[in-house]
């Protein structure tokens, strides 16, 4: 018999952590199974075209909102050309409505709803014949005379039962590594799926550092930690820290999810100590309005928080991602605006602006009428109005959002930004006007090289600036932020003339004293190759008069944020 587990990601270097504990948690069925990912960036009929050729007896789909279309049409043109495959779906997307799915799909055989791994397990054992379906709990499925049958949900299972479920490193090469030490969630935001479960389950401590020993052995580049709320549980959470610090070889980073405001000062000190790019933080901000945080069932304090997160950010050694949310309630535009620049103003490495998913099993689709909410009704349910927020206003935040992607979450512009920023009445104001030139100029949909993206930054700010004295101001510092992370080796036209000072930058490279002075890593390397892996340039003159060189230096880049060291160096 062969069974195909079948993940669509979103993108090529997700890996789906899913069918790998389904498989991996199969049992002594676990050589019947194969796994199959594809993205969401392929076309259906080459998705279809690999599945049909693999001649399964069973074929099983792994269901989220980003896949469920393409899941829909592979699974209803398998169902055409090979009538006697058996499909099944599971996942999040279709465990709060298998009865009215199984009804109007009539091309799948059962769904799995609820967590999967003792499911899966059962139902290779009714495949194979071993126990009957009606043994098993946690699915609906079609009976032979085309009635849906649900059975009963199964209980939760024990999380230090599960197999680990990476194998072999190079399957996942160059992807990331999805990686769970708890589900649950103790918060009940009304959002979020997570907080339909009521409880939080930990995985076993020692099976934790066992499995996470493993990734660094592995010297994994990223794993990213799929628990709802990794701090939730401070003794689970420092056990992790303090076993990754002791552990660290170097090579690994590890990303989070936590509730900052839940961090104690002892957490925050330990954290100041760890490597810099050892961890990462995501933190869902959501809303900055009190009302907002009470009707979504967060109870946050903004202050507490943006505490903490100033605190982190003077360590500079952990990368923080912070997010928000557009369509909550009691959120006009006004008071999105002040969400936004209250967050923007912590200045973390990341800044998500993200729009509600009103999700089917969640307490916001509940709500929806009674908040006015005008959503997607396909997947991924995108909010398009609110009783407080028009269409039209949602399209606002979405050009804004896309300037914030493209220029401050890049971390290419941030002086550029810096310094741009107050000419502006606040950071939102900078980014809509910003949106508002792009669609005036037709700069939208068109694939942007990334030297486009600070020329046309020039071409906005020098449309902004009367004064031509500041907008050579800004080339200067746009030239910085340029080289600051990429030695180019095509000169863009709008940066200053450096020939007046190349001789100068050959003789600062040749000098022995320079060598020992600024060189340090460079040993063993020539004179012309130094000069051609880092750079010089003339940022003009000083108050008092002096010419102003900064030097480049891409081997010594800071493991943060990955921008090279800059020194200023005397060449007269």
């Amino acid at each position: 018999m062969k069974i195909l587990l079948t993940a669509i990601n979103a993108k090529y270097i997700h890996s789906n952590l899913a069918v790998y504990s389904l498989k991996a948690n199969c049992g002594i069925y676990e050589n019947q199974v194969k796994l199959m990912e594809y993205s969401i960036n392929q076309y259906p009929e080459e998705i279809f075209r690999s599945l049909y050729r693999e001649h399964a007896d069973i074929l099983c789909f792994s269901c989220y909102i980003w896949n469920i279309e393409i899941v829909r049409q592979v699974a209803g043109w398998i169902r055409q050309v090979s009538p006697e495959t058996v499909i099944w779906l599971g996942g999040p997307e279709v465990s709060f409505d298998v009865e009215e799915r199984l009804s109007s799909w009539k091309f799948i055989d059962g769904i799995m709803y609820g967590e999967g791994e003792a499911t899966f397990r059962e139902m290779m054992s009714v495949w194979n014949g071993d126990i009957s379906v009606e043994d098993v709990r946690g699915i609906g499925h079609r009976q032979e005379d085309g009635t849906v049958h649900m059975h009963e949900a199964r209980p939760f299972v024990d999380m230090s039962s599960l197999e680990f479920v990476y194998k072999r490193p190079e399957d996942f090469k160059n992807k990331i590594i999805y990686y769970e030490t708890s589900r649950g969630c103790p918060f009940q935001c009304s959002y979020c799926l997570s907080s339909v479960e009521k409880q939080v389950r930990f995985r076993n401590i020692d099976l934790v550092k066992k499995e996470l020993q493993q990734f660094i052995d592995w010297e994994v580049p990223q794993v990213k930690f799929v628990d709802r709320t990794f701090n939730c549980r401070r003794d689970h959470s420092m056990d992790i820290l303090k076993f990754i610090k002791k552990q660290d070889r170097g090579k690994t980073n590890f990303h989070f999810e936590v509730t900052a405001d839940l961090l104690t000062e002892e957490e925050i000190e330990f954290m100041a100590g760890l490597r810099p790019g050892l961890i990462q933080l995501e933190i869902g901000v959501q809303s900055t309005n009190p009302e907002t945080l009470k009707e979504i069932r967060r109870y946050v304090s903004f202050d507490k928080l943006s505490g903490i997160v100033k605190k982190i950010h003077e360590g500079h050694n952990i990368h923080q991602h912070l997010d928000l949310i557009a369509g909550l309630p009691f959120e006009n535009l006004e008071r999105f605006i002040q969400s936004f620049n209250d967050v923007y103003g912590l200045k973390p490495e990341q800044l998500q602006l993200g729009f509600l998913k009103v999700l089917k099993g969640s307490y916001m689709r509940e709500k929806a009428e009674d908040y006015g909410l005008i959503y997607q009704p396909e997947p991924p349910y995108e909010v398009m109005a609110t009783k407080w927020l028009s269409y039209e206003e949602i399209l606002v935040l979405k050009s804004v959002e896309e300037m914030v992607e493209v220029y401050y979450n890049s971390r290419q512009f941030e002086n550029s930004l810096d310094w741009l920023e107050k000419n502006f009445n606040s950071p939102f104001e900078m980014y809509r006007s910003l949106a508002d030139y792009y669609e005036t100029r037709g700069l939208n949909g068109v694939s942007h090289s990334r030297m486009s993206r600070y020329e046309i930054l020039l071409d906005f700010v020098t449309s902004c600036l009367e004064n031509n004295e500041e907008a050579d101001t800004f080339k200067q510092i746009l030239t910085y932020d340029l080289y600051l992370r990429e030695n180019v080796k095509n000169r863009p036209a709008w940066a200053s003339d450096q020939d007046p000072y190349k001789h100068l930058y050959v003789e600062f490279f040749k000098n022995e004293e320079n060598r020992r002075k600024y060189f340090d890593g460079y040993e063993g390397y020539t004179t012309k190759q130094i000069q051609r892996m880092t750079h010089i340039e003339h940022f003009g003159k000083s108050e008092d008069d002096t010419d102003i060189f900064i030097w480049f230096d891409y081997l010594n880049r800071d493991p943060l944020t990955y921008k090279s060291r800059t020194e200023e160096v005397e060449l007269w």
